[in-house]
């Protein structure tokens, strides 16, 4: 959801994503034409979802081991704003007093979780997160606590805006631009894949820019760990707009269906729409699944190749299904790309948010900006967590790391 979740709920979040639709006078009309979110996508039989994910479990609950962090507590912080909202709770910029360092504090609600037996997925996004901080175009964890009634993940704040943000305003981007933030992606696509992860939810909404201009993954709630490079996985999930064919057809699918979503985002950002967006989600997923890719025209050769190779839609045959982030960097349309340089972030960004500051909010939704802060998220009870009720669903969920470093901006 990058900090803002945009779109429709739906019963169970993390098997099936709300829709992320672009929101402007050209998508307004479909809210109209759906009436639940059943009419978005069909979650498979249960046996279908809960089968591929089984973590170590004691009397349902999820235990990663012991606590690392037991003394961090929400009256730490001063919670500043509200930045973004999910299903579970919000995303707040928040200031370390002990420090004045500004971090992302997601907060979610353990009733919330526990009602819709969501726990599980909570706890991955967690373990992908601890994953995560040495790769730098993903949101890092900087640590995570809990009280009894509310979960804290303390995040890299990232303030520069989501891709969709600048995409709503701009309508598209020139190749250059399109080409940089796409590098970025497939290298951290790249660098989930070599850690067995398939991503499953690449969109506008949940590649950040940071401060700088450089592309920031967050969002980690749909990924699948433990994919070898030749298993498969068969989860219903991601965001309409991007589904590939092989899930729409609920058929089991490698580390491929985030090749073709990078397509899929790397044609939004050069055309504007995804590739086989409709009004009508029916005819959206007809369109994905039996339409010919329409390229408008204006674009390079290089462009149109690449779009036509991760836009494929036989995985088997899909640009990346064989020797994965290899087969991507290698394409001409990044033959300009010192891959070292844009790893190592010697490559300038070809866009400056021109953010004066942390405190600089004007790449986030006022929506979110000009709510009020709840007191309850900032206070510490009496009792923090223990090893019974909410809490013991929760078991390893708190985690510090050795070197606490901080970001620059």
């Amino acid at each position: 959801m990058g900090w803002k979740n945009h779109g429709i709920g739906s019963e169970n979040p993390w098997i099936l994503k709300p829709v992320g639709l672009p929101v402007g006078p050209w998508t307004a009309p479909l809210w109209a034409s759906v009436s639940s979110p059943s009419q978005l996508a069909q979650e498979p039989a249960a046996s279908q979802v809960y089968c591929e994910r089984q973590p170590s479990r004691a009397n349902g609950n999820i235990n990663l081991g012991p606590s690392a962090n037991p003394n961090a507590r929400p009256t730490d912080f001063d919670f500043l704003k509200v930045i973004g909202k999910g299903n579970y709770g919000k995303v707040l910029l928040a200031k370390r007093k002990s420090d004045g360092t500004f971090y992302a504090v997601k907060v979610l609600q353990k009733k919330s979780i526990l009602k819709k037996k969501e726990q599980s997925h909570i706890m991955a996004e967690r373990s992908v997160l601890l994953k995560n901080v040495r790769h730098p175009f993903l949101v890092g964890l900087r640590y995570s606590f809990q009280t009894p009634e509310k979960l804290y993940f303390v995040l890299d704040y990232v303030n520069g805006g989501e891709l969709f943000f600048h995409l709503q305003r701009e309508r598209r981007f020139l190749e250059p631009r399109a080409r940089f933030y796409a590098a970025e992606v497939a290298s951290a696509i790249g660098y989930l894949h070599s850690l067995n992860i398939i991503y499953r939810d690449l969109k506008p909404e949940n590649i950040l820019l940071d401060c700088q201009g450089h592309v920031v993954l967050t969002d980690f709630g749909l990924c699948k760990e433990g994919v070898e490079p030749e298993e498969t996985t068969s989860t219903f999930c991601g965001t309409p707009e991007y589904l590939a064919p092989e899930v729409l057809r609920k058929e089991p699918y490698d580390r491929a269906v985030d090749w073709w979503c990078l397509g899929a985002v790397l044609y939004e950002m050069l055309h504007g729409l995804p590739p086989f967006y409709s009004r009508d989600v029916s005819q959206m997923y007809e369109n994905i699944l039996h339409q010919p890719l329409q390229i408008p025209g204006g674009r390079t050769v290089a462009a149109c190749d690449l779009l036509q190779a991760l836009l494929h839609k036989d995985q088997r045959q899909r640009l990346g299904s064989k020797a994965d982030f290899l087969e991507i960097k290698t394409h001409v349309f990044f033959s300009p790309i010192n891959w070292d340089d844009l790893y190592h972030k010697r490559l300038t960004p070809p866009f400056n948010p021109n953010v004066a500051g942390p405190a600089d909010l004007k790449h986030f939704d006022p929506e979110f900006t000009q709510e009020a802060v709840s007191t309850s998220i900032g206070c510490t009870p009496d009792t923090m967590a223990s090893s019974s009720g909410a809490s013991s669903a929760f078991l390893g969920f708190s985690y510090a790391p050795e070197d606490d470093a901080i970001l620059d901006c």
